[in-house]
Formats: structure tokens, sequence, C-alpha cells
């Protein structure tokens, strides 16, 4: 059974992801390639978790576990479903890159992010900008957006201190490379908010029942 973060058609989050396969879509991952990049080696000898909507490449760093949309709930390093098959406090940097986006109910997602952070460990929030003209792009493609004032309700609700100042990257109007950050989202097609896990939580948080995974089968 798909997580309940997840509990959509599973055709209909096959077509959500889908989209940032598509000209559009592939333009803004491209624009965040260097935010990855800042995330990972953020937190150098640390765990990190890498959330994303399509699979990852095959050289990313091997010490990162990476997971993307699938049918089954999450598929790439490990095929599994929420809760995570991580330990509690495990990793120092979870990138979430669009994959909340793709949930129907992202506040269980981010509970999973922060359940398995460390004291002091980051999480990255990549989404997509309700206010961009590029939404025009994505509109009627299954993408659920929200603005920064909801995400950082929703980081602090499992216990995260969110920036108070979003950044904004990606394209504005058309479908090219703009990996420049601006302060605020603006209009750009994406944004990125960074969150901090507090070291005492703010609320408690129930223990995951726990399910099984497998290993993803090489292609």
């Amino acid at each position: 059974m798909p997580p309940a973060a997840f509990r959509r058609q599973p055709d209909a989050v096959a077509a959500a992801a889908g989209w940032f396969g598509r000209d559009a879509g592939l333009a803004l991952l491209a624009s965040e390639v260097d935010v990855l990049q800042q995330a990972i080696q953020s937190r150098i000898g640390q765990a990190c978790l890498w959330l994303a909507p399509l699979p990852a490449g095959t050289d990313a760093d091997p010490g990162i576990l990476k997971l993307h949309a699938a049918e089954c709930g999450l598929a790439g390093d490990v095929r599994t479903a929420l809760p995570l098959p991580l330990a509690g406090e495990s990793c120092g940097v979870v990138v979430v890159q669009h994959l909340a986006d793709l949930a129907c109910d992202p506040g269980l997602l981010l509970e999973e992010c922060a359940r398995v952070l460390v004291p002091g460990g980051r999480l990255w929030l990549l989404a997509l900008n309700p206010l961009s003209p590029y939404r025009m792009r994505w509109r009627g493609q299954g993408p659920r957006v929200a603005e920064p004032v909801t995400w950082r309700r929703r980081l602090r609700s499992v216990g995260l201190q969110p920036e108070p100042v979003s950044q904004g990257l990606g394209p504005t109007w058309t479908v090219a490379l703009d990996p420049a950050m601006q302060d605020g989202a603006g209009l750009r097609a994406a944004f990125l908010l960074r969150a901090e896990k507090r070291r005492v939580p703010m609320i408690p948080r129930r223990a995951p029942a726990r399910l099984g995974w497998q290993a993803e089968p090489n292609a």
C-alpha cells in the first residue's frame, strides 16, 4: 500500500512526477544542481537523505540515500514507503526536492524527515512557487504547491525551525536554465527553504509503525 502521504491514484502521482521529466521540469531541476551540491556538502561525514521527483543520476555520491516518487511510494536505492527504513536521528542532511509538491499530505512526509534528522541537522526544502508565471507550465499536471509561509508553518509543526527568508531560483517565464539565487521567492519558478531541527522537539511525535522494504533491483 502506498504511504499515507502519497495516498493518491498511482497514475496521478506518476503524472505529477512526470512533469519534472519534460522540458519545463528538466530546466528547473537543472537550475537546482548547485543548491543540491551545497546541501550534500554541508555536513560532510554525516549521512544524507535525498528525496526527489525523478531518479537521481548514477554518478551521485554512494554515501547518499537517494529515493524518488514511485507507484509503490518511494523507490531508488531501496523500495519503501513511510515510515522510512532509517533510524531516528541518523541523517545530518535531508533534501526534499519537490517530493513534497507531489504529496497529498506533505505534513506526514516532513514529520518523517524531522524524525531522521540529527539534532542540529538541516532539511533543505525545494518547492514550486505558486506566484511564479512559470506555474502555467505545471498547471493541471498534478503538482500541489504552496507559498513559503505555508511551508514554514508545516515545518514548525514538526519541530523544525525554518529560516525567515526563502531564496528564489529557477526560470521565471521561459524554459531556461537559471541557477542564480535571490532573496525571497519573488516570481522564480521555485524556492529554497532551509530548516534546522530543534534539539528539544516542540511536540511529541508518535512512533511510526515498522514497514518492510526491499532493495531496488539492478537494471
